[in-house]
C-alpha cells in the first residue's frame, strides 16, 4: 500500500487482520506498518553502498507526528548512502538520561496530547533538578523515596514544612513518564512503580472572600475603573488642544478595560482562568443564559454548561456593547490575541483591596465554597466545576454542616 503519510492520512487507515505497510510516495524508504491492535510504527528501509539492505524503526506515531518522523527518516537513509548502519547504530546507541529523554522524547509527545505538557516537564526538570543527567534506569525508587524526605524537612525552624501534594505531583509525573518509557521500549520496567504517595487532606481548608474582604475588592476595581477614566479624560484634553486625534472616551463605556468584567465573571461562574482566556462570543447564550466551556479549552477536555446568573449576564451584556462580539471575548489589548495571563493587574487590585493570601485560581474555590453554604447540593457544585472526581468537590463540605446535623437528626425519634 502506497500514500503520502500524513496525520489525516492516518487516521483513515483501518486495521486488518493481519499486520500490514504503507510506503510513502514522498519520501522512498519511510514506511509505516500497521499492527492488527491498532499500534501504528514509523521505519526507515535503507540501502547501503555495499548493496546491502536493512530497516531501522523510527518511533511510534502516537509519539511522533509524520513530519517528524519523515525529517529522522532522511537524517538515517542519508547515513546509510554515505556506509553507516543505521539499525545497528541504533542498538549500539546510549541510554536515555533523564534530561535527554523528558526533551528529546516525552516532551513531543506531551505537547500533542497534553493541554499541560509544557508546563508538566518544566515542572519535573524543576524538582529533579539532581537526576537530570543519570541515566534513566540508574534512577531507582530509593533515589526518590530519599528525595521525597528532604523535601518534605523544613529548611530551619521557621520554615514551612512542604505539603504532600507538592512532592506527590512531581514523583506522579515522574512515574508517568517512565510507564511511557516501559511502553516505548527504553526501559524493561518502571523502577519507580514501587513509589507510594503519601497521604493528602484532600479536605483541607479552601480560601474564599470574606463579606467584607469581597466588599473591598469590587471597591478597589470601582477606584481603579475611576483612575483610568479620568486619566484618559486628561489625555485626550491634552491631545485635544494640540489637534492630536483622541483617544475612545472611557466615560461613554461600561467598563474602562477587561479586569472587573472579568473578575465578576470568574466569581459568578468558577471558570478557571484559561478557559476564560479561552471563551469566545459564541460561547455565550444569551437567549438561555447559558455559557459554555468547550472541551478543546478545558483542563479535563469535557465540555460543560453554566448557567449565567444576572450579575454575569449583564457583566457580559455591558462587555458586549463596547467590543466587537466575534472571535474572543476578551483580547489582549497589547498583542491583539489571548491573554495567558493577567498577574500584575490582579497583584495590583488585592494590594489595593488589602486581600491577601487571594489566587486568582481562589475565585473558582470562592464560587464553589459559596453555592455549598447557600445549601446547594455537593453533586450539582460538581458538575458546575467541572469536576471528573468527587473527592475534588469534598473538600467544601465542610461549609455545609447543617446538612450532617440534619441527617443525624432524622436518628430522634
Amino acid at each position: 500500500m502506497q500514500g503520502k503519510i500524513t496525520k489525516q492520512f492516518i487516521k483513515g487507515l483501518q486495521v486488518r487482520a493481519q499486520p500490514y505497510e504503507v510506503a510513502d510516495t514522498e519520501l522512498p524508504g519511510f514506511l509505516l506498518r500497521v499492527q492488527p491492535t491498532g499500534v501504528m510504527t514509523y521505519y526507515a528501509r535503507y540501502r547501503r553502498k555495499d548493496g546491502t539492505r536493512g530497516r531501522v524503526k523510527i518511533g511510534p506515531a502516537s509519539v511522533l507526528t509524520p513530519d517528524q518522523a519523515r525529517d529522522d527518516a532522511k537524517k538515517k537513509l542519508a547515513s546509510a548512502v554515505q556506509g553507516a548502519d543505521p539499525a545497528a547504530e541504533k542498538k549500539t546507541a546510549k541510554i536515555h538520561t533523564l534530561r535527554t529523554f523528558l526533551s528529546e522524547v516525552y516532551e513531543p509527545y506531551l505537547n500533542a496530547n497534553s493541554k499541560t505538557g509544557k508546563a508538566r516537564i518544566a515542572m519535573m526538570k524543576a524538582a529533579f533538578a539532581d537526576f537530570l543527567d543519570k541515566p534513566l534506569d540508574q534512577i531507582t525508587a530509593w533515589n526518590v523515596e530519599k528525595w521525597r524526605t528532604e523535601k518534605m524537612k523544613p529548611k530551619d525552624e521557621d520554615s514551612k514544612r512542604f505539603k504532600p501534594a507538592t512532592p506527590n505531583r512531581a514523583i506522579s509525573a515522574l512515574k508517568a513518564a517512565y510507564n511511557r518509557a516501559v511502553e516505548w521500549k527504553l526501559l524493561r520496567e518502571n523502577p519507580l512503580k514501587s513509589v507510594r504517595p503519601l497521604k493528602e487532606d484532600v479536605r483541607s481548608k479552601v480560601r474564599y472572600l470574606e463579606k467584607d474582604e469581597f466588599k473591598r475588592l469590587i471597591a478597589a476595581l470601582d477606584k481603579r475603573e475611576q483612575k483610568l477614566r479620568k486619566g484618559r479624560t486628561t489625555a485626550n484634553e491634552w491631545r485635544r488642544d494640540r489637534n492630536y486625534p483622541e483617544f475612545p472616551d472611557l466615560n461613554a463605556v461600561r467598563y474602562a478595560d477587561y479586569l472587573k468584567p472579568m473578575v465578576l465573571l470568574s466569581l459568578n461562574t468558577g471558570m478557571r482562568r484559561g478557559e476564560l482566556f479561552n471563551l469566545l462570543w459564541t460561547d455565550i447564550d444569551f437567549a438561555r443564559k447559558t455559557l459554555t466551556v468547550r472541551g478543546e479549552g478545558a483542563k479535563t477536555s469535557t465540555t460543560r454548561h453554566i448557567p449565567l446568573n444576572s450579575t454575569a449576564l449583564n457583566v457580559l451584556h455591558g462587555w458586549r456593547s463596547q467590543n466587537a462580539v466575534t472571535g474572543l471575548i476578551f483580547t489582549n489589548e497589547l498583542t491583539g490575541g489571548r491573554f495567558d495571563n493577567v498577574n500584575s493587574a490582579w497583584e495590583r487590585i488585592l494590594k489595593k483591596a488589602k486581600v491577601t493570601g487571594f489566587r486568582w485560581h481562589d475565585m473558582r474555590h470562592d464560587f464553589a465554597s459559596k453555592l455549598v453554604m447557600a445549601g446547594v447540593d455537593l453533586n450539582t457544585v460538581r458538575e458546575l466545576l467541572g469536576h471528573t472526581d468527587m473527592k475534588l468537590t469534598l473538600r467544601y463540605a465542610h461549609l455545609a454542616p447543617h446538612i450532617k446535623a440534619e441527617a443525624v437528626e432524622r436518628l430522634v425519634i
